[in-house]
């Protein structure tokens, strides 16, 4: 019996473009300056990107420029999630301990609040206009293009 192997990184051609952004804002307010600042409209979508069984989820930004053939998201890399700790069962009253764990969409940059993901099918947007205006907005500390030959987790980033 044959064997097929599907190599998955002949999906991984480099059809779009990862900015990644610092800044301690709330998603809504991130896309409101976006919106402002590159003239596109980004909206919410519906459903939150889910991973391992819904342990975490990210929320998702997305608007198609469908007159340019390009696709923009707005992604959080940092999901927050409040758990259950253990406590003493042998205490009255006790307290139920709550921890908050942090998980990340891409691990290996864990210092990354939101990832910009332009999707492009025609090469035909400026990196150097998008990362221009980016770095003009004063709420943002810090934006950059990412290299992907460093992501690990390119699966993460199909959406």
């Amino acid at each position: 019996m044959a064997l097929h192997k599907l190599l998955m990184d002949e999906f991984y051609d480099a059809d779009y473009v990862l900015f990644a952004i610092h800044c301690r804002l709330e998603d809504y307010r991130l896309a409101y300056l976006l919106n402002q600042s590159l003239n596109i409209k980004l909206e919410r979508n519906k459903h939150d990107l889910d991973f391992n069984y819904f342990s975490s989820s990210y929320v998702i930004y997305e608007w198609e420029n469908k007159a340019d053939y390009i696709t923009w998201n707005l992604v959080a890399n940092v999901c927050k999630k409040e758990k259950d700790g253990l406590y003493s069962s042998g205490i009255l009253f006790g307290e139920n301990d709550r921890t908050v764990k942090t998980y990340h969409l891409i691990p290996e940059l864990k210092k990354v609040d939101y990832f910009i993901k332009i999707s492009n099918e025609i090469q035909n947007i400026s990196e150097k206009k998008i990362l221009s205006k980016l770095q003009a907005i004063p709420q943002i500390i810090t934006s950059y293009k990412v290299d992907l030959s460093t992501v690990k987790h390119k699966e993460y980033l199909i959406f």
